[in-house]
C-alpha cells in the first residue's frame, strides 16, 4: 500500500494555499500596498500571449506573462507609468493610479513598422539581463516557418538543432540530444501532456503541426522546479487556443503533405475553438510504380482545442491530440505507431496575487509491428494519467512564490503477441503487463535580493512506485546478469525462483530530493554573469540500442534491478546586450553528471525480452562543454551563430574486482557526443514582396564502432571489433536556403497567401546515415559501405490563411 501520510499531507498542502494567499493579500493592504493585474492578448483573436513584457517606468520593476497571458505586479500607492511591450505588437504605455487592487487588461495590436522587419523570436530578443533564467531559449513559429527544412515542411523540433548545445540524433532523424544526453533524456510536452515519440516517418518529420503550437520553450539547464521526471531537458509546447472574435482558416499545401488549421468563436469574446489537420501523401506516388505499388509510408495527425471564458476568474480548456504513422512493405510487413492526448485544464484566479491551473491528462503512445513473413503481430506502448495543481503567488514585485504537485499514474505494455494468420507458428504470449505510480510536490520561489542580485530557487520531492500486478524473478545474490571469467564476457543469469505480487502492491519504491537554483548578478544596464544547478530524476529508462527513439524502442519503469537515472548539471555564463539592443552574446559553460544509466551486454536481445534485467547493467554518464550564440536582434538582416565545443561520456565499471566491466571499464565516448556543432541562421526581408532564409550546420560525425579485424571460421568470414565508439562518422555538415514569394495584391483582399522556395542540402553532400562494412562479391576484398538518405532537395509550398 502507498504511504497514506503522502496523501493527507497533499491534501492539507492544497487547502492551505490559498488561505495563505489571501492572508498575504490583507497584509498588503495595511501596509497601503496595491496589486495590479491582468490578462495580456492578440486583439485580433483574443489569444492570450505568452511572455509579454510589462515595465513600470517609475520603480524600474519588470514582470512577464505566464503562459496563460496573465501577469501580477504588487506596487506602493501612487501613480505609475506601464509600459508594455512585445515584439511584432504596438508598445503600449499607459498612466495609472494605483489606489486599490486593479485589474487592467491589454489588448496589442500588430505593429506595422515591426512587420516590415523580419522576426527571429516571439518575444524580446535581446538576452534578458536582470532575470536569472539561463540555458533556456524560445522561437516563434514565424521563425521557424523561414527556416528551409527538408522536402520544404516546416519542422519544429529540426529547428531547435540550430541552437546551441543541440544536436541531431541522426541523419533523418527528428529526435534531439541535448548536452551530451539521449533522446529519451528530454521531457517533451504539448499542452502538458508527455508526447513520447516526437516524429513522423521514422524521423523524417516531427509530430508538432507549426500552424497549431503558439509558444515553445527549450530548459537545458536551471530547469524550474515544475518539471520533472527526465535526465535531460524540458522542450514546452502550447497550442494557440484559437480565436474567440471571428473564424479564420490557415494552411499549406507541399509536395509530400498538406495541412489545414480551422479557428473560431463558440461564443464571441468568450469560448473558442481549433481544429488543425496534416497529412501526408507521398504514399500514392509510389502505386504508379510497379516494384512499390504494394508499400507504403505515410503518416496523419489531428490537433484540437476548445477554449471557454466563464468569468474574469475562470477560464476553461480542453485540447488533444492524435497522430499515427503507417509504414508497410508488400503484405509481409507493416508497422503502426503513434502519440495520443488528451487535456482538460481549469485557469482559476484565488485573488490578483495567486493564479492556479488544475489539469487533468491522458497520454498514451502505442507501437505495433505486423510480421506477416514470420506469422506473427506484435503490439506494445505506454499510458499515463495524469493530475496537475499548479499554484502561482505574486506576493510583491520583488517576490513570487510558485508551488504544486502532480501525480501520474502509468500502465506499461512491454509486449502482446498473436499469431497474424491461422498457419503462424507462433502461439499467443502477453508480456507482464508493468504498472507504476509517480507522484511529486515542489516548492519554487523568484526574488530580486538586491539591484543587481536576482535569483531563483526551489525543491521537488518526487516518489515513484513500482507497482503489481506482476511476477518479478529472483535471482542469486540478487544479480541478474553474471560474469563469465573464463571467456571474459556477460550472461544472462538463470531465476532460481519467482515471485507474484498483486494488483498495486508496492515491488519497489524511491524518493529524492530536486534542489534547483539559479543566480543572476548585473554587471551593468547590459550584462549578467549567471550561474545554475539542478538535479533531476527520471525513473522511466528507454530500452534501445539506436541513438534515437524508434517505433522499436520500449519504456519500462525503474524497479527493484533498474535504478532511476540521478543527473546533476551546474552552469556559469556571461550575457550581454550592446547596441541599444540590435546584438547579443550568450556565453556558457556547464558540467553535468548522470547515475544509473543503463548499459547493454554484448548481444543483448531487446524485443520481446521476459527479463530485460538479464541484458542491462546500471553506468554512468558526464558531459561538458562550452556554448557560445551571437545573434543580431534588429533590422533587415538577422539571425544567429551558435557554436559547441564539448564532450559526452559513458562508462559501465565492473561491479567488483574481477569483472571487466563495458570497454574495460574505461569511459568511450557515448553516442551523443558531437566535440564541435557550429550552425548559423539567417533571414533577409528584401522588400514586402521577397523574403530570404539559409541554414548552415556543420557537427563533427557520430561516434559509432568498427571492426577492426576478422577471422575465417568454417568458411565464413567472422568481423571482430574494437572498443566501443572509438570510431566516427565523416563530419556532418549542410547548407539549405529558401525564397518566400508574398504577392503584393494580398494587402486588399482576406485571402493572403505566399509561395516558399526551398533547398535543403544545396551542394548536395552524402552525408553518412551509417557506414556498413561487407566483402565485394566480384574481388573478394573488404570494402566500406556508406548509406546516405539525403541529397540536394528542392521543394515549393504554398501556405495561406483567411
Amino acid at each position: 500500500m502507498l504511504n497514506c501520510k503522502l496523501f493527507a499531507f497533499t491534501l492539507t498542502f492544497l487547502f492551505c494555499l490559498p488561505i495563505f494567499a489571501q492572508t498575504e493579500d490583507k497584509a498588503t493592504v495595511s501596509n497601503q500596498k496595491f496589486t495590479l493585474s491582468g490578462v495580456i492578448s492578440d486583439s485580433k483573436n483574443n489569444e492570450t500571449l505568452i511572455g509579454v513584457n510589462l515595465y513600470v517606468e517609475e520603480t524600474k520593476s519588470s514582470i512577464n506573462t505566464n503562459q496563460y497571458g496573465f501577469y501580477s505586479i504588487t506596487l506602493p500607492q501612487g501613480s505609475y507609468t506601464v509600459q508594455v511591450s512585445y515584439i511584432g505588437f504596438e508598445n503600449v504605455s499607459k498612466k495609472i493610479t494605483l489606489d486599490k487592487n486593479t485589474r487592467l487588461n491589454f489588448n496589442l495590436s500588430d505593429s506595422e513598422e515591426m512587420l516590415k522587419e523580419v522576426i527571429v523570436t516571439g518575444t524580446n530578443t535581446s538576452t534578458p539581463i536582470r532575470k536569472p533564467e539561463m540555458s533556456v531559449n524560445r522561437l516563434s513559429i514565424s521563425s521557424i516557418k523561414k527556416m528551409p527544412v527538408v522536402l520544404g515542411e516546416v519542422d519544429v523540433i529540426k529547428s531547435l538543432l540550430l541552437l546551441p548545445g543541440v544536436t541531431n540524433a541522426g541523419e533523418g532523424a527528428s529526435g534531439f540530444n541535448v548536452r551530451g544526453g539521449g533522446a529519451d533524456q528530454n521531457l517533451i510536452l504539448l499542452d502538458e501532456a508527455t508526447i513520447f515519440n516526437s516524429s513522423h516517418v521514422f524521423g523524417f518529420f516531427s509530430v508538432f503541426n507549426p500552424d497549431a503550437i503558439k509558444d515553445l520553450k527549450l530548459y537545458k539547464g536551471g530547469i524550474p522546479a515544475n518539471f520533472g521526471g527526465r535526465a535531460s531537458s524540458v522542450l514546452d509546447i502550447y497550442q494557440k487556443d484559437g480565436s474567440s472574435k471571428s473564424f479564420h482558416a490557415s494552411g499549406g499545401i507541399g509536395l509530400i503533405a498538406s495541412r489545414i488549421l480551422l479557428e473560431g468563436p463558440l461564443v464571441k469574446n468568450k469560448g473558442s475553438f481549433l481544429i488543425g489537420g496534416r497529412s501526408s501523401y507521398a504514399h500514392l506516388f509510389l502505386k504508379l510504380s510497379e516494384d512499390q505499388k504494394n508499400n507504403t509510408a505515410y503518416f496523419y495527425d489531428l490537433n484540437t482545442k476548445l477554449s471557454y471564458k466563464l468569468n474574469e476568474n475562470n477560464n476553461l480548456y480542453l485540447s488533444g491530440y492524435f497522430g499515427r504513422d503507417v509504414f508497410a512493405i508488400s503484405k509481409s510487413f507493416s508497422n503502426t505507431y503513434g502519440n495520443a492526448t488528451l487535456n482538460l485544464r481549469w485557469n482559476h484566479l484565488f485573488s490578483d496575487k495567486l493564479f492556479t491551473n488544475l489539469s487533468l491528462i491522458y497520454s498514451d503512445y502505442y507501437y505495433g509491428l505486423d510480421l506477416d513473413f514470420v506469422g506473427f503481430k506484435w503490439d506494445s506502448g505506454i499510458k499515463n494519467y495524469n493530475l496537475k495543481y499548479d499554484f502561482k503567488n505574486y506576493i510583491s514585485d520583488k517576490f513570487k512564490l510558485s508551488y504544486g504537485l502532480n501525480a501520474i499514474y502509468y500502465s506499461f505494455n512491454p509486449g502482446t503477441i498473436k499469431p497474424s494468420n491461422l498457419d503462424s507458428g507462433i502461439n499467443f504470449d502477453q508480456l507482464d503487463k508493468k504498472y507504476a505510480f509517480e507522484p511529486a510536490l515542489y516548492v519554487s520561489a523568484e526574488q530580486e535580493i538586491s539591484k543587481r542580485i536576482a535569483v531563483t530557487y526551489g525543491l521537488r520531492y518526487s516518489m515513484f512506485y513500482r507497482l503489481g500486478q506482476s511476477t518479478v524473478n529472483i535471482y542469486e545474490n540478487n544479480n541478474p546478469v553474471t560474469f563469465n571469467a573464463d571467456q571474459q564476457i556477460y550472461e544472462k543469469a538463470t531465476p532460481i525462483g519467482t515471485e507474484f505480487y498483486n494488483k498495486n502492491k508496492v515491488i519497489q519504491s524511491y524518493n529524492y530530493l530536486e534542489p534547483r537554483l539559479a543566480l543572476s548578478y548585473q554587471l551593468n544596464e547590459d550584462s549578467s554573469l549567471k550561474g545554475s544547478y539542478n538535479r533531476m530524476v527520471q525513473y522511466l529508462q528507454l530500452i534501445s540500442n539506436t541513438s534515437s527513439p524508434t517505433p522499436l524502442d520500449v519504456w519500462t519503469p525503474s524497479d527493484n534491478f533498474i535504478k532511476p537515472q540521478i543527473a546533476d548539471q551546474v552552469a556559469v555564463g556571461y550575457f550581454k546586450n550592446f547596441s541599444d539592443n540590435m546584438y547579443s552574446l550568450d556565453i556558457e559553460t556547464y558540467y553535468k553528471k548522470i547515475q544509473n544509466r543503463l548499459d547493454y551486454i554484448d548481444g543483448a536481445d531487446l524485443i520481446a525480452n521476459k527479463a530485460i534485467e538479464q541484458i542491462i547493467l546500471n553506468g554512468r554518464m558526464r558531459s561538458y562543454g562550452l556554448e557560445i550564440m551571437f545573434r543580431k536582434n534588429e533590422g533587415k538582416l538577422n539571425g544567429w551563430i551558435s557554436y559547441t565545443l564539448s564532450k559526452s561520456q559513458q562508462q559501465t565499471p565492473g561491479r567488483t574486482a574481477d569483472e571487466i566491466g563495458i570497454n574495460n571499464g574505461n569511459w568511450y565516448n557515448s553516442i551523443y557526443d558531437k566535440t564541435h556543432n557550429l550552425a548559423v541562421t539567417a533571414a533577409y526581408k528584401k522588400s514586402e514582396k521577397w523574403t530570404f532564409g539559409a541554414n548552415f550546420v556543420l557537427q563533427t560525425g557520430q561516434p559509432v564502432t568498427y571492426p577492426n579485424g576478422q577471422y575465417s571460421y568454417s568458411g565464413i568470414v567472422v568481423p571482430s571489433y574494437g572498443l566501443r565508439n572509438e570510431n566516427r562518422l565523416p563530419a556532418y555538415h549542410h547548407l539549405d536556403v529558401s525564397a518566400t514569394l508574398t504577392p503584393t495584391k494580398n494587402k486588399d483582399r482576406d485571402w493572403k497567401g505566399e509561395w516558399v522556395f526551398s533547398i535543403y542540402n544545396l551542394y548536395n553532400r552524402k552525408n553518412a546515415a551509417s557506414i556498413n562494412f561487407r566483402q565485394n562479391s566480384d574481388t573478394g576484398t573488404n570494402e566500406a559501405v556508406r548509406t546516405s538518405i539525403f541529397g540536394m532537395v528542392p521543394a515549393v509550398s504554398y501556405n495561406f490563411k483567411f
